[in-house]
């Protein structure tokens, strides 16, 4: 069977776009979050998307099936905030593991469908579900209070330990990659990488192939927590990951310089997946599928990117326009190292 490197170095591969917008279509209910499980649930429900997974799983995997049905080669899995400290807020964080691994089956199970309906195999046309590590609610590198720049809302170790338990539960789900996403603060991402390792020496088993992708919030090119790109991208290249990249905060042409920059520093694939365009007054994204297609067919044609697709108000329409858009355009090859040049005269 190809792996995603195989796949990476021949083409430029597609990732999905917004979960939440689709959803958001839906118009769900408070009863349909809450299901018949949680019918009697202290808090409110609505808005819980990753709860879906197990009061509505035929809809999330409905949901990754019109992705992959646009021309997905990736998609994430509907984990964004399934942490015990995110859940924290609708007081379920002892349902974090459970979470994740009904979230993998979700996505698991809508490329199995598409593998028997369009009479393909993974050996034929690879399909890859790649956890999904939020940032999380509380940031490790800012205080909370104006009047304490020393505090902390939470450790190190207690967002280890979040990630720990979400990282387990995507890999007994049977997830194929883990992606660190839209990281505002380093430190939590480091903190992500960190129990990823962790539980692969306590369980002896190799970790998967790490997607981490960073979120610029505006336009000096910096994170949320401060950090240029540069910066951004030596703080989490001890992990070797297998491609660094942006996603949301964004739209792609608002993206374009930082992703040309990124371009140029990573020695691993990069990824890009904006939002589709900058909301407007009403906090909805209004650029048409054919536009978001065009950005990215730019990037591409300038060799800067091996993995694109979208995020906040993308909608598998977006998807389908994107990868019609760089079907045919050559992936971003990965750089020749100085250092491998170096060693291999000395040899």
């Amino acid at each position: 069977m190809k792996t995603i490197q195989d796949c990476l170095r021949a083409r430029i591969l597609v990732i999905d776009g917004a979960m939440g917008t689709m959803i958001q279509r839906h118009k769900l209910t408070e009863a349909d979050y809450r299901g018949a499980r949680f019918a009697d649930w202290s808090t409110d429900l609505k808005g819980n998307n990753d709860l879906l997974c197990l009061t509505k799983p035929e809809l999330i995997t409905a949901i990754h099936r019109e992705y992959l049905d646009a021309g997905a080669d990736i998609l994430e899995t509907n984990t964004f905030s399934s942490t015990f400290i995110a859940m924290a807020d609708y007081k379920m964080e002892s349902l974090a593991y459970e979470l994740n691994v009904a979230a993998a089956h979700c996505a698991k199970k809508a490329v199995e469908d598409w593998y028997r309906d369009n009479h393909t195999s993974p050996e034929e046309t690879p399909k890859f579900v790649a956890g999904s590590i939020g940032p999380l609610n509380k940031t490790l590198s800012l205080s909370p209070d104006v009047n304490n720049p020393g505090y902390r809302a939470i450790s190190f170790d207690e967002v280890v330990d979040a990630y720990t338990e979400q990282v387990r539960g995507l890999l007994d789900g049977g997830v194929d990659l883990l992606l660190i996403e839209t990281i505002f603060d380093t430190l939590n991402a480091k903190a992500a990488i960190y129990a990823i390792e962790k539980l692969s020496d306590e369980t002896g088993i190799p970790p998967l192939p790490i997607m981490i992708s960073g979120t610029i919030t505006d336009v000096s090119g910096r994170t949320l927590s401060g950090q240029t790109l540069e910066a951004f991208y030596t703080s989490v290249m001890h992990a070797r990951p297998l491609s660094v990249g942006l996603n949301c905060a964004l739209g792609a042409k608002e993206m374009r310089p930082h992703i040309e920059e990124l371009s140029h520093l990573a020695s691993c694939y990069v990824s890009a997946y904006p939002n589709a365009g900058l909301p407007n007054a009403m906090g909805e994204y209004d650029e048409n599928p054919e536009d978001t297609g065009h950005y990215l067919e730019d990037w591409a044609r300038n060799g800067w990117v091996n993995i694109v697709g979208g995020c906040c108000g993308t909608t598998p329409d977006h998807i389908r326009h994107i990868a019609e858009h760089v079907k045919t355009i050559r992936p971003r090859p990965l750089p020749v190292l100085l250092t491998t040049l170096i060693e291999t005269e000395e040899a």
